[in-house]
């Protein structure tokens, strides 16, 4: 079925299915952790969700909409890897500047989708956090959020953080105003900043700096995300629009991974002693 507008698209049209890890899925995993170290934090750049629609002749909402599948597969196929932190972007500050009914209706779907998959998450041992600027959100997304994050925040097997409203420009903002507040109070001097305490004061202080960074579409940027945190990130480009990325995808983003050689700055040699 096609929609061409925004006021004759229901949320519910769309079925979200649920499906069993199969035996050859389990031994590819396996076979993948033989292979070479798992990245400990994976961050992807959700990219293609209206132009999957659009090249079906439906609206943008509908590829958003058919992304959750996407979502729900990488975040099970992350977990059962044992990747420790996946980081999705799911709506940049500049996002804000889409069509007002685009917004609406993807406010409306973070509700639903919050209200489907929370107590799967929790059932799986999977913690939700959040980094952006949630205080510009409805209400409504935002009390959603906070029952979600409370309900799952004593989960261990992975954390899974959703980057709303978020940019890597005020977010290295945010952190330096933090700082400049100290050296006006006196508590800190100029000479005192460093890396490390820029890191302190940015809201992924309490996450590790991503070992892999996916994006679909085939776009080649970052937008604006975890600016200062990917300085030593190993980049994944697909061609494959987000709706379309499944494990196997994961799978192959993972093995190029595996493959590089992480030097951070350093010399082969070095880093081989």
């Amino acid at each position: 079925m096609l929609y061409t507008n925004y006021a004759e698209y229901n949320l519910d049209t769309l079925t979200l299915t649920n499906k069993k890890q199969t035996s050859d899925d389990r031994l590819l995993q396996s076979r993948l952790g033989e292979e070479g170290r798992i990245p400990r934090h994976i961050a992807v750049i959700m990219d293609g969700n209206g132009r999957w629609a659009k090249s079906r002749g439906n609206i943008r909402l509908f590829g958003h909409k058919a992304g959750v599948d996407s979502v729900r597969d990488i975040t099970e196929a992350c977990a059962q890897l044992g990747v420790e932190y996946l980081t999705l972007y799911a709506f940049s500050t500049e996002n804000w500047g889409r069509p007002m009914d685009e917004v609406t209706g993807l406010m409306q779907l973070l509700v639903q989708s919050l209200r489907n998959e929370t107590r799967k998450l929790n059932d799986n041992d999977i913690r939700l956090l959040t980094i952006g600027q949630l205080e510009r959100f409805p209400e409504s997304c935002q009390r959603e959020l906070r029952e979600a994050i409370d309900l799952t925040r004593d989960n261990k097997r992975m954390n899974l953080c959703l980057a709303l409203s978020y940019s890597g420009r005020w977010d290295i903002t945010q952190a330096v105003r933090k700082l400049a507040v100290q050296v006006k109070q006196g508590k800190i001097n100029p000479e005192d900043i460093s890396d490390d305490l820029i890191t302190s004061e940015l809201v992924t202080a309490d996450i590790p700096d991503p070992d892999l960074i996916i994006r679909t579409s085939g776009e080649f940027r970052i937008s604006n995300f975890l600016l200062w945190q990917l300085a030593y990130s190993e980049l994944y480009i697909t061609n494959t629009y987000w709706p379309d990325f499944r494990r196997n995808e994961l799978y192959e983003a993972i093995r190029s991974y595996q493959k590089r050689e992480r030097r951070f700055g350093k010399t082969s040699e070095q880093v081989s002693t």
